[in-house]
């Protein structure tokens, strides 16, 4: 892949603090990347997942899509009080979020320890 073309994609279950697993994304979330992020935060919430973060720190790009699964995971979650917190340290995420107004939706912190205090409930 040379340097012109997408960042290549990849989601990771990282563990799971009081059962709220961390889902690490790398590289470019978009369009054609979706539906392997959605079914990430699918087998974890049908998994049993009661919240969840999904740490941003690796994506070099979200759009549209990606904020639609994780609001998708935000409408799973919420009925049993369930949370997704998000670590952002990219400012142009970050931004992305705010434009949306998706930063009063989600929790957004620059570290898992936040996010993760937030998606478990101790927070």
């Amino acid at each position: 892949m040379s340097g012109a073309e997408a960042t290549e994609f990849s989601v990771e279950t990282i563990g799971s603090a009081h059962g709220a697993p961390v889902l690490a994304v790398h590289g470019q979330a978009d369009l054609h990347t979706a539906p392997e992020l959605r079914a990430a935060i699918t087998n974890a919430i049908d998994g049993g997942a009661k919240g969840m973060v999904v740490d941003l720190s690796e994506a070099t790009f979200i759009d549209s899509m990606t904020l639609g699964v994780l609001l998708g995971a935000v409408k799973r979650l919420r009925p049993t009080g369930g949370k997704v917190g998000i670590v952002c340290v990219d400012p142009h995420i970050r931004r992305i979020f705010e434009i949306t107004l998706l930063d009063r939706v989600f929790s957004i912190h620059t570290d898992r320890a936040g996010a993760l205090a937030v998606a478990d409930g101790s927070a």
